[in-house]
């Protein structure tokens, strides 16, 4: 059974700033995967989503079925981050066929954590269970690599217009001591308050940055 592919879109003041680059996406996704493109343009489908103002709109599409669900916006605090013991694997495209991220996630709930960091087989920094990593490296930002099968996020998308971010291979002991934070495309940019109990220190560019993530 083909997996089916989902969008998780915010809604912010009535509007929806990232649409563009979720519609590229979720269509770039249903090529790659088989699936019928939707038939009504995706700020189509956003609005018959959305109510209030301020909301979250996922989109899923499996075959020809599409369905439309909101829900409230979580909270953007400091995020306690556990490493996961489940490795990572490939996520070329925001499918909803996602064991190892559940597996991540349920490590995360009986840890009595916010969130998990994956790591590849070979012990590299991937992602989190629904964000992008990004971490500072003296005076540049940066994020691990496509090639080890991140999702490309929209958020990191953004982040990447918006700061000059290397792209690169680290394990999670070179992060140790770094200002690290958390970004998706619901949340915008989250900093991390500890990473496998390790607290991480905060760098005041990280603040500058989330003042300028969301489209004006």
């Amino acid at each position: 059974m083909t997996a089916g592919v989902f969008e998780t879109i915010r809604v912010r003041a009535g509007r929806a700033p990232l649409l563009e680059r979720h519609a590229a996406r979720l269509e770039a996704a249903c090529h790659a995967l088989g699936l019928p493109v939707p038939g009504r343009p995706l700020a189509d489908l956003v609005a018959t989503g959305r109510e209030p103002d301020d909301v979250v709109v996922r989109v899923e599409v499996a075959g020809p079925d599409v369905r439309v669900t909101t829900r409230s916006v979580p909270a953007a605090a400091p995020l306690t981050v556990i490493l996961a013991t489940v490795p990572h694997t490939p996520y070329p495209h925001k499918s909803t066929s996602r064991s190892a991220f559940e597996a991540a996630q349920a490590e995360v709930q009986a840890a009595g954590a916010d969130d998990a960091l994956l790591l590849t087989s070979r012990g590299l920094v991937a992602e989190g269970v629904v964000w992008s990593m990004f971490w500072w490296e003296s005076d540049r930002l940066a994020t691990p690599s496509l090639a080890l099968g991140v999702l490309p996020g929209i958020a990191r998308a953004r982040i990447m217009a918006l700061v000059p971010t290397i792209e690169c291979e680290r394990r999670p002991g070179e992060l140790m001591g770094r200002s690290l934070f958390a970004a998706n495309a619901v949340r915008g940019i989250i900093p991390i308050r500890s990473l496998d109990g390790v607290l991480v220190p905060d760098d005041p560019r990280t603040t500058r940055l989330a003042a300028h993530f969301w489209p004006g």
